[in-house]
């Protein structure tokens, strides 16, 4: 896919990520989202062709065919986990927080102005960070040494912040209409909300292969 010839703002409703790469080269893709990748690479003097590279990467990630773990060593699971899932959050959650503090500020008289949100998800990036920060250096050395039976009390922990975990996202659904952006959004509402559809789904991914694959398994052997 080339998006040498797209809008920033197109680009930006319709590629997960996108507004990250746009922060890093500061690409206006809210006011300045009618001008193409190319006309405003050139007005800052960058590569089109590298920028048009990253977004076709974040593409590519987004379609990669779903897995079955199911019958997966355990190390080669928790490795997965720790760099696909806990890797893309930490990428995630900043930068849904910046679009969140844009869209109140801009539009805190709107009545689907999502009020809050922005100290909700800084909340959950800071409890999320906690949680995978543990189970990187307590949890996930047990599991990858097979210590099934000392990884049961980690597990429960992680188990219960789980929850809590859904909870938030159920906050974050109810503030949002379900992630859905009102008639005429701009594009960095209608990139937040895409942003955040993207972090639901793959969260309740890594949450289902820890809570239904990987940690059933080490019940089972424990």
């Amino acid at each position: 896919m080339t998006f040498i010839q797209q809008s920033l703002g197109q680009i930006a409703r319709e590629v997960p990520g996108a507004t990250d790469v746009f922060h890093a080269y500061k690409l206006d893709f809210c006011c300045g989202g009618a001008h193409t990748l190319q006309e405003a690479a050139a007005k800052k003097g960058l590569d089109a062709v590298l920028i048009a590279d990253r977004l076709a990467q974040l593409v590519a990630q987004a379609q990669q065919p779903p897995r079955q773990w199911l019958e997966t060593d355990v190390p080669e699971l928790v490795d997965h986990i720790q760099s696909h899932f806990h890797e893309r959050h930490r990428a995630q959650l900043p930068e849904l927080v910046r679009l969140a503090r844009r869209v109140e500020a801009v539009h805190r008289d709107h009545p689907a102005c999502p009020a809050g949100l922005a100290a909700l998800l800084s909340e959950m990036n800071s409890e999320l960070a906690s949680h995978m920060e543990r189970e990187e250096s307590i949890l996930f050395p047990l599991l990858k040494e097979r210590q099934y039976l000392v990884s049961q009390g980690p597990i429960q922990v992680m188990l219960e912040e789980h929850d809590h975990h859904g909870e938030n996202l159920a906050k974050v659904e109810a503030l949002t209409q379900d992630m859905t952006p009102p008639a005429g959004a701009c594009n960095t509402w209608q990139a937040l909300y895409l942003g955040l559809r993207t972090f639901r789904e793959e969260l309740m991914q890594h949450i289902h292969l820890e809570n239904n694959v990987l940690f059933q398994h080490a019940a089972r052997m424990g």
